[in-house]
C-alpha cells in the first residue's frame, strides 16, 4: 500500500486526509519506500590446505602441481593471453636425453634411453609448460616429456617458461618432485623461484632431459 505525506510530515495510508492529524493532503506525493537488497551469497571457500582453483591437495611449492595455480598472486598461468610482441625471429629449444645429466643423477632402477632422437620445439609466448601430459590430471604441457622416450623423473607440471617484456624467457620450478636445474649449478631452483635465461642456457629436468634454449 502506498504511503502519503501530509503537510505536517506524517505518513498516511489515506490520500485525502492524514490518518494521524486529519490535515488535508490534496495530491501530496506518496512517501518514498526504501527497500534493502538481500546480500549475495558468498562462494564456499576451499578447504584449508587445498588449491582454491581445482581443490587438489596443496603441495610444498608456490604453484599447484595439478593446475599451476600461483598461491602467491592468486592467478593461474593462461595460454593465449595478450603478450608483448616477440622480436624478429623466435626462440626455440632443443629437447634431448642427456647422458651427462643422467650420470649426475644416478637414479636407481632407471635405464638411459640410448639412441633417443633430439627434437626442436618452438617457444610460443606467453608461456610454455614443461611436464608430462595426463588425461586424468588434465595436464597438456607444450614440452611433453611423456613422449617417447618418456622421462619417468619429470612431474606432470614440472616447470614453466614465461616470455618477459624485454624479449627474453624466464624459467620457474612448479614444485616438481625431482627439481629443475640450470646449466651446471649443483642446487636446483627453489619451488616458485624464477631465473632469467639467455641464448645457450640449459634447463635440466627429470631423470635425463636437457632443454637448451636458442635465441632468434
Amino acid at each position: 500500500m502506498s504511503a502519503y505525506t501530509c503537510p505536517n510530515g506524517h505518513a498516511s495510508t489515506e490520500g485525502d486526509f492524514c490518518d494521524t492529524c486529519g490535515s488535508p493532503i490534496e495530491g501530496a506525493a506518496p512517501a518514498a519506500v526504501v527497500t534493502t537488497a538481500a546480500p549475495a551469497a558468498a562462494e564456499p571457500a576451499a578447504p584449508a590446505g587445498d588449491c582454491p582453483q581445482c581443490r587438489a591437495p596443496r603441495g610444498p611449492g608456490r604453484f599447484c602441481e595439478d593446475c599451476g595455480y600461483d598461491y602467491t598472486t592468486g592467478r593461474v598461468p593462461q595460454l593465449g593471453t595478450p603478450t608483448p610482441a616477440a622480436p624478429a625471429g623466435e626462440w626455440t629449444a632443443t629437447v634431448f636425453a642427456d647422458p651427462d645429466y643422467f650420470a649426475d643423477n644416478d637414479i636407481e632402477g632407471v635405464e638411459f634411453p640410448a639412441g633417443a632422437p633430439r627434437r626442436t620445439v618452438r617457444l610460443a609466448p606467453p608461456q610454455v609448460r614443461i611436464g608430462r601430459h595426463s588425461s586424468s590430471k588434465g595436464t597438456t604441457p607444450e614440452i611433453d616429456l611423456a613422449q617417447a622416450p618418456a622421462d619417468p623423473g619429470a612431474s606432470h607440471n614440472h616447470a614453466l617458461l614465461t616470455f618477459s617484456v624485454d624479449g627474453t624467457w624466464l624459467v620457474s620450478d612448479l614444485g616438481s618432485t625431482n627439481g629443475t636445474y640450470l646449466n651446471e649449478e649443483a642446487r636446483p631452483l627453489d619451488p616458485g623461484q624464477t631465473r632469467a635465461l639467455k641464448d645457450g642456457d640449459r634447463v635440466h629436468v627429470g631423470a635425463w632431459t636437457t632443454i637448451t634454449l636458442h635465441a632468434p
